[in-house]
């Protein structure tokens, strides 16, 4: 696989490779491929999840002196969520060098977007440790801030559900519900699936570890519908 593509595409070129490559190799990888020289991300991605959030704040912190924590705190949620993240990567064609087991890699589903936002995380941390903090912020600034006139555009920062009602109110008049549709796994590790209904009529499916959390998922789906 030729990394030096990817490193072109994120203008960085890495000092030591190998911290590329770890960065990227998914768990799975490693049950196929024993022999595999690395571990996998799992501590980049925890070390990037850091850098990520510090980067982040800083530069909300400093472009909105008169913002206060709480607006902050939302608009930070909304550029380092796994779903903008897993954006991100797509953007800049990570999930073309992610390194996974060949389960996983025809998995194209919400799995799919976790693994790739975790090996975004997993990246930000390696070009920490290959550079510097300015190294990495600067990976924030160029692929994830970049975002930010989008979220505050489109209003991505607000809570899903309080925008899906916000938005079926003024345009249909309709105040959206939500029913669970099924449940699934063992009580300790159950996945609900929600359905939200404008009347009778299922817009959207969200799925989550909770009802609460199908239901935000849910709540994004169908404003991307509609």
């Amino acid at each position: 696989m030729d990394f030096s593509k990817l490193e072109e595409k994120i203008s960085y070129k890495f000092k030591d490779r190998d911290l590329l490559k770890e960065s990227l190799t998914h768990r799975s990888y490693l049950n196929e491929n024993p022999s595999w020289h690395l571990p996998n991300n799992e501590r980049l991605e925890f070390l990037g999840d850091a850098v990520l959030e510090l980067a982040t704040t800083e530069e909300l912190y400093n472009r909105y002196p008169e913002s206060q924590e709480g607006e902050l705190t939302s608009y930070r949620a909304a550029l380092v969520n796994y779903q903008m993240m897993a954006t991100i990567a797509k953007e800049i064609g990570l999930e073309n060098f992610v390194l996974l087991s060949r389960g996983e890699a025809k998995d194209m589903g919400r799995a799919r977007d976790v693994i790739l936002a975790n090996a975004m995380e997993g990246l930000i941390g390696a070009i920490y440790l290959d550079s510097d903090y300015l190294g990495a912020k600067k990976f924030v600034k160029a692929f994830v801030l970049s975002h930010l006139a989008e979220v505050i555009a489109k209003g991505l920062y607000k809570d899903a559900k309080s925008l899906l009602q916000e938005k079926s109110q003024a345009d249909l008049k309709i105040t959206p519900n939500y029913k669970v549709i099924s449940e699934k796994g063992p009580d300790h590790s159950k996945i609900f699936e929600v359905g939200v209904f404008l009347n009778d009529k299922m817009v959207a499916i969200g799925s989550g570890q909770s009802k609460q959390d199908a239901e935000v998922e849910a709540a994004k789906r169908a404003l991307e519908n509609l």
